[in-house]
């Protein structure tokens, strides 16, 4: 009875490790309206990087976004994987500096920007061939696939 006590006892500790996810004390943030201020924007950088103080959401963000990276996202609720995408493709595409300093410190072999752009890539040879055009306007692009900022988050 002892030992079966023990290999439950296990089991769920186990169970509550594989299925841990982040907080979402703060998934109810406005990503949009960070997106769209390059004042928010800025800070949110400036503390990533240790070059500026970080909101209470910026120093969970902070905490969890090296295993979010090295982990694919494992942790991340639905909600949470679509807005990292949404603010790390918007930096990509619209504020590179920042993303070349980000990616410096944490992803320093460059394989989430990578992924994105294939990603990106595919996405836009799907449209062509779908609608058989042999350009497709980046922003357009961006707007149907990952918002504007003012825009809510797909889901």
């Amino acid at each position: 009875m002892h030992i079966l006590l023990q290999c439950v006892l296990t089991l769920l500790l186990v169970y509550q490790y594989l299925c841990e996810t982040y907080t979402t004390k703060y998934d109810g943030v406005d990503l949009d309206e960070i997106l769209a201020s390059d004042r928010l924007l800025t800070g949110y950088v400036k503390c990533l990087l240790d070059n500026g103080p970080c909101t209470p959401d910026g120093k969970e963000l902070k905490k969890n976004l090296p295993d979010a990276i090295d982990n694919d996202c494992k942790k991340c609720t639905e909600k949470q994987r679509n807005g990292a995408d949404k603010v790390m493709h918007y930096i990509i595409d619209h504020r590179p500096e920042d993303w070349d300093k980000l990616e410096k410190k944490y992803n320093a072999d460059g394989t989430y920007k990578l992924k994105y752009l294939a990603s990106k890539e595919m996405e836009i040879s799907k449209i062509r061939a779908k609608e058989n055009v042999t350009e497709v306007n980046e922003e357009e692009y961006e707007e149907e696939n990952y918002g504007t900022p003012g825009t809510s988050i797909k889901e």
